[in-house]
């Protein structure tokens, strides 16, 4: 017996029968029939709770995740009238400020009836500096004092949208004042979650900064940390490759290179084939933003295969798919297209001959139903299409991009296998998931013999659970490499 054991008796697979699992030094040693294996180490008797591998979110941005709750919350706003009278109470009960900023987040303006205007709130506050964030993070409306500030400049509209604004926004979090302390709670509330792993997708210097967290005691999760373009160079020169572990414990790894070809949906800056209705055809932008040039993608991603980096690039309109998986394909690399939110017909079966992985998160499919009809009418039968992408052989991965969805992954089982959220008719339901597509796309590990004890137990067999009953899971206990990260049993 090593001080490392542990013997977890009456633990039941889904829709298996009841067996006990040996683990040791961080790895399942032995599943064998309940009451069979000798006990090892400490013994936790799991009463015939369901037990599966422990859950990943294949895309977050911790920081925002975790700096949201300090901003106005906009997440219920329905117009700019709305938005502007939330920051109005703010001001009037002196909401706390973010380095001097007054921060909200959360608005989706792609169906209000008024946009916004620069005028309007300026005419709500213009003493203090105000940012407010959209939900999908590719755009801010701002005041004066604000954009002065950052060093912006601002139109009519008082939006800011995609590089200057994604910028603009890594500058002021690394003056939000974020304590050690925050990151261990939201680690924690993941692991309650039954998470055991994310990819950190957050435009800044993760590894170092995910180092120090875990050398805080930021240690219920794996950390995949991907690297943006303007840090590359440091990577490469650091002599880390994609998967090369960076911490003793092996808890944070060496992501993918992260690119930005379009903007959103919301934003009505994701790059797509047509243009959106209402604008006149011939501007620049009808069809969206093309952020990072498909030659400037390609050199990129070149320059990071040839140092063993893999890539995830970040394409959401049908024109930017395309163009991707044509740079995919021109260089014969495999790797991760993020979001793939809208994608021509033709192209599902390129993702999978390609043997390119789809990143998709299917709270955005609730989320955006509404818009996507509006901006993407005629074309929803293609957008958030997860059952064709399954269907095409694509390999899928959940995540939530959070804070824009909630890291929580069974929210996110529940909308991939449903399309359905507060009681609405299911949209678009040809594109649902089989649950247990859905689950294989959550996970990284499964319930075997030597397979790391990242594990999640749950008080319901998922397979007994209807779509509400998924989101609010309860999870009775989560391990990380053989140890509690969460437990209430």
């Amino acid at each position: 017996m090593t001080a490392t054991d542990l013997t977890l008796r009456n633990a039941r697979p889904s829709g298996g029968e009841p067996v006990d699992i040996l683990v040791r030094d961080g790895r399942i040693a032995g599943i064998r029939p309940a009451g069979t294996v000798p006990a090892s180490g400490e013994v936790v008797d799991v009463a015939g709770r369901t037990i599966g591998p422990g859950l990943w979110d294949a895309h977050v941005h911790m920081t925002q995740w975790v700096i949201q709750r300090r901003r106005i919350d906009l997440t219920e706003t329905a117009s700019a009238a709305e938005v502007l009278a939330a920051v109005r109470r703010a001001v009037d009960t002196d909401a706390p400020l973010t380095d001097g900023f007054l921060m909200g987040y959360g608005f989706r303006d792609g169906l209000w009836a008024q946009p916004a205007t620069l005028a309007a709130l300026e005419a709500t506050e213009s003493d203090v500096p105000v940012v407010l964030v959209s939900g999908d993070l590719h755009c801010a409306w701002m005041n004066t004092r604000a954009a002065r500030r950052l060093g912006l400049d601002l139109d009519a509209s008082g939006v800011v949208a995609e590089a200057p604004w994604i910028e603009a926004l890594q500058r002021i979090d690394q003056h939000s004042g974020l304590a050690a302390h925050a990151y261990r709670d939201a680690a924690d509330a993941a692991a309650r979650r039954g998470v055991v792993g994310v990819v950190e997708f957050e435009n800044t210097d993760n590894l170092g900064e995910w180092s120090e967290r875990i050398a805080d005691g930021a240690t219920s999760l794996r950390i995949e940390a991907a690297a943006w373009p303007d840090r590359l160079e440091s990577v490469i020169a650091a002599g880390l490759r994609t998967g090369d572990a960076i911490d003793p414990a092996g808890l944070l790894t060496m992501g993918r290179l992260k690119v930005v070809v379009d903007g959103s949906l919301n934003t009505r800056t994701a790059w797509c084939w047509d243009p959106y209705p209402g604008v006149d055809p011939s501007s620049a932008h009808a069809c969206g933003v093309e952020s990072v040039s498909v030659d400037e993608l390609r050199r990129l991603l070149e320059r990071a295969r040839g140092a063993g980096i893999e890539a995830a690039v970040h394409a959401i309109g049908d024109r930017a798919n395309t163009e991707v998986l044509d740079t995919f394909e021109a260089l014969g690399m495999r790797g991760v297209i993020e979001h793939a939110q809208l994608v021509r017909e033709q192209d599902f079966a390129r993702f999978a001959s390609l043997g390119l992985i789809a990143s998709v998160q299917p709270e955005h499919a609730m989320d955006d139903r509404d818009v996507a009809d509006r901006h993407w009418s005629g074309r929803t039968g293609r957008a958030f299409a997860f059952g064709s992408l399954h269907r095409a052989g694509v390999g899928l991965r959940l995540g939530s991009d959070a804070p824009v969805s909630p890291l929580d992954p069974w929210q996110a089982i529940a909308s991939a296998t449903s399309r359905s959220r507060d009681g609405r008719d299911a949209w678009h339901p040809e594109q649902r998931l089989p649950l247990d597509v859905a689950l294989a796309a959550s996970v990284r590990t499964s319930i075997a013999v030597g397979q790391p004890a990242d594990l999640v137990i749950t008080d319901l067999d998922p397979f007994d659970a209807d779509a509400e009953r998924l989101r609010s899971m309860p999870v009775a206990a989560t391990l990380l490499g053989g140890r509690f990260t969460w437990r209430a049993i």
